[in-house]
């Protein structure tokens, strides 16, 4: 369980997504607690997918400012969700969400296409396309 692990004892923490995220990571505290201790350390933050669903529910250190508000990030976006039909199924859409927290959401230019954000130590792929390119990413930031 995630609230074993001690983030300190990683360079990284890579978040897979799926649509299971979205009923696991909302309202976890477990994850929350993860994302925000690594984050603050300077530690990578890779999601992809829906992983992101968990940094909606996170803030910035020390503060009551949402984590994503003025960085670049990405997520399953909007019209991806309505694709698979699931957007009365997850308890809110990552790119309107992000949108409203104040981040510089950014998505490819059409659907299924990979599409990646850096901004710092988190890096946040779109979609399944974006696993390989977002895993690339980590790699380059721990080289």
């Amino acid at each position: 369980m995630i609230t074993d692990v001690d983030t300190g004892d990683y360079d990284c923490l890579y978040i897979p997504g799926g649509h299971g995220c979205c009923d696991d990571f909302v309202g976890n505290a477990g994850v929350k607690d993860a994302i925000e201790s690594a984050y603050g350390a300077k530690k990578i933050v890779a999601v992809v997918c829906h992983g992101p669903i968990a940094l909606a529910e996170c803030v910035k250190p020390g503060t009551t400012t949402p984590l994503v508000e003025g960085l670049c990030v990405t997520g399953f976006s909007d019209a991806e969700e309505a694709a698979v039909g699931q957007t009365d199924n997850v308890p809110y859409l990552i790119e309107t969400r992000f949108k409203e927290q104040g981040a510089k959401y950014e998505k490819a230019e059409s659907d299924w296409a990979s599409h990646v954000c850096v901004d710092g130590n988190l890096v946040t792929g779109q979609n399944p396309a974006s696993s390989t390119a977002a895993a690339q990413k980590v790699v380059e930031l721990m080289s």
